[in-house]
């Protein structure tokens, strides 16, 4: 069996800068939306459909620009490793929990917001994120 889980997630950012940020039912880690690749479906598709199952949010899969493909332990999930396809996505329409999420929050995206972060959140994308806009 496969330890590795592989998702498509987004680094969603509207007009002032923050980044979204959901937690799932039953967990304390906060993440990156988006979720598992079901078998034949491409990276975007499955972002496209988890941001909509997970927050009632529809978004152009030809919008989202690909930013790369990021390694973590899984934050749910002792002895699995997450691979993330991470897409950036900009929206300016409002997002609610659905599915198993139960809280989402928006965070500057200089700082942590104060929350526990998922490894592949905390290490790798916020990190990444930030210097893409030190880099503009």
């Amino acid at each position: 069996m496969s330890k590795t889980i592989c998702i498509a997630a987004a680094v969603l950012i509207r007009s002032d800068g923050q980044t979204l940020l959901v937690r799932k039912r039953g967990t304390l880690a906060f993440m990156q939306p988006g979720g598992k690749i079901d078998a034949g479906e491409q990276p975007v598709e499955a972002l496209a459909r988890e941001l909509h199952e997970e927050l009632n949010l529809r978004i152009d899969p030809k919008q989202a620009v690909y930013l790369g493909r990021f390694s973590a332990p899984a934050a749910n999930e002792p002895g699995f490793t997450v691979q993330a396809e991470l897409f950036q996505v900009h929206i300016d329409s409002p997002v609610s929990p659905a599915a198993e999420i139960e809280e989402v929050r928006w965070i500057d995206p200089a700082g942590e917001g104060g929350l526990h972060l998922a490894p592949l959140t905390r290490d790798w994308i916020l990190p990444f994120y930030r210097a893409s806009l030190a880099a503009c």
